[in-house]
């Protein structure tokens, strides 16, 4: 599968699930802290039980994933019966029930796991798609590229949007956020149902080819490039929650203007948006590791540079947000381009493809990344006294500007070294290509 239509029709589905992913990564420490009134060491509880239980959840769906036979291929069938669901549990999160706090310490831990667990029905099968629409390792960065457009697009909309939404329900924010993640339900539920609809699994195991769990786990702790991939995908996943989780604090207390909060998002979203049409070309001419070299330096100059800009320049302030934006686009393009890639290589050297294993574990590594950034972050807002809707110390201003400016840089240093160490370049890939016979 490889028509133009086709490869929208399943990049738009990305679209879908980044209007869940943006909203709790954005906005649900927000709503704990700032609307339900918990304090930041319980929401820093509560996003590193919930992400954790969440991670260790994706061997389990990429297991059954892979092992899966039905009329509509392995992956397909886990978007048609896991979207609604996934649809009423995201309502549910962002709600509070009228009780006392310990009433909606409980909602949100109940609420908060049980949304990780169905994102992972959808979005483990939905992402080792990828890996069985084509073997061609060139339109798999194109495909990864349009897929990262959609939603890099959805989550342009949560995070310009969300605010000014939910701000026209008053007093009543917990209603605003209520109705805004019901219309986000619908729209992600039509994306959902149409990449089901229009993709095709062409890639696929070896007829007859019976996997065992040795095998599954082998396919990822013998695969030094998949280890190299998640490793990457970590570091992307981390640098992205810190930036994300922390860019409201930053705006409302330390530049006192939170209503910058869409137009700060709007423009970085935005140029990562454009500044993907260039990701193929880089990637085509330095390789996809010199891709993520120029993507993880643009981000460490620039976090440097924003660290020691005044947060009433708001000019300067913008003009380094966009430029560490823009060095992420091609670092969150690229693992997901290298990943099947390393799927071939297991494949070569253990005699079976096991795409579900692969991308459920990259899943379980990542998620424990955004499992550390996010309650870091909230364990960070307590060790530095952040208290809700009061003015701010200025130790706390001065750990909020460090976190939001240098976190992302220095994570940045690791990931250049296992981009240095990846193997698996163009002309090593088409090598395992023609040994699979493909």
């Amino acid at each position: 599968m490889t028509s133009d239509k086709s490869a929208f029709g399943y990049a738009v589905g990305d679209f879908g699930i980044n209007l869940y992913f943006i909203s709790t990564m954005t906005w649900l420490m927000v709503f704990y802290t700032d609307v339900v009134g918990l304090a930041p060491f319980v929401v820093a509880g509560i996003f590193f039980v919930a992400r954790l239980i969440d991670a260790f959840t994706d061997p389990l769906i990429g297991l059954l994933a892979e092992r899966t036979q039905s009329r509509w291929g392995r992956m397909r069938p886990w978007l048609l019966f896991g979207t609604l669901p996934l649809g009423l549990i995201a309502v549910l999160t962002f709600s509070s029930p009228d009780t006392d706090m310990d009433g909606k310490i409980i909602w949100a831990y109940v609420t908060y796991v049980l949304f990780g667990v169905i994102y992972t029905v959808v979005t483990i099968p939905y992402s080792a798609l990828t890996a069985s629409i084509s073997p061609d390792y060139d339109f798999r960065t194109k495909l990864s590229t349009l897929r990262m457009a959609c939603a890099f697009g959805g989550g342009w909309i949560v995070s310009v949007g969300a605010q000014p939404f939910v701000g026209m329900f008053g007093e009543d924010q917990t209603l605003g956020w209520q109705v805004l993640l019901a219309i986000f339900a619908l729209i992600a539920s039509g994306v959902l149902f149409i990449s089901f609809w229009t993709t095709e699994e062409e890639v696929l195991p070896r007829e007859g080819q019976q996997i065992t769990l040795k095998q599954s786990v082998s396919s990822v702790f013998s695969n030094p490039p998949l280890l190299i991939v998640i490793g990457i995908f970590c570091c992307g996943m981390f640098s992205f929650t810190v930036r994300q989780s922390l860019a409201f604090y930053y705006f409302k207390y330390n530049v006192g203007q939170p209503d910058l909060v869409p137009f700060f998002f709007a423009s970085t979203l935005g140029l990562m948006i454009l500044g993907l049409a260039a990701v193929p070309s880089i990637a085509s001419r330095f390789g996809k590791d010199g891709a993520l070299f120029i993507g993880a330096g643009i981000t460490i100059l620039s976090s440097f540079s924003f660290y020691f800009t005044e947060p009433t320049s708001i000019e300067w302030v913008f003009l380094w947000g966009i430029l560490v934006a823009l060095g992420g686009t091609p670092i969150a393009v690229m693992g997901w381009a290298m990943m099947p890639d390393t799927i071939e290589y297991a494949e070569e050297k253990l005699g079976v493809r096991a795409d579900g294993s692969v991308y459920s574990m990259s899943s379980l590594f990542q998620k424990i990344a955004k499992a550390v950034g996010g309650s870091g972050v909230a364990l960070g807002l307590g060790v530095v006294g952040y208290v809700a809707n009061q003015p701010q110390t200025p130790e706390t201003l001065d750990g909020i500007q460090t976190m939001f400016t240098l976190a992302p840089a220095a994570i940045m240093v690791p990931l250049i070294v296992l981009a240095w160490f990846y193997p698996l370049d163009k002309k090593m890939h088409d090598n395992l290509r023609g040994q699979l016979g493909r």
